[in-house]
């Protein structure tokens, strides 16, 4: 099966942003560990201060939303919520080989 993009896109207080960054650069490794996933890139916006941009390649969405599950288990989910000015906008792609 093709791998799936996966994209979400958050709204953080920018006054919070470092920490936020601090915090999700922590639990990177074991993201980029975790089975299925190929790709966790974070991107910043340069124009707009709190705006940050998950770039996400994995062998399946059923790997990805399993990987969710997990960082909802460990409170993960929990704790980044206060940073969020916005509930995250969440995306999946498919790719067109044109």
């Amino acid at each position: 099966p093709m791998a799936v993009c996966v994209t979400l896109d958050f709204s953080i207080d920018p006054a919070r942003t470092a920490e936020f960054l601090a915090l999700i650069k922590s639990v990177a490794p074991d993201t980029r560990a975790y089975d299925g996933c190929r790709l966790f890139d974070i991107w910043t916006d340069q124009d707009k201060p709190g705006h940050v941009f998950f770039y996400e390649i994995w062998d399946s969405r059923a790997q990805q939303e399993k990987y969710f599950g997990w960082r909802a288990e460990t409170g993960l989910v929990e704790k980044i919520g206060p940073f969020m000015t916005a509930p995250p906008v969440i995306c999946y792609f498919d790719k067109f080989d044109g």
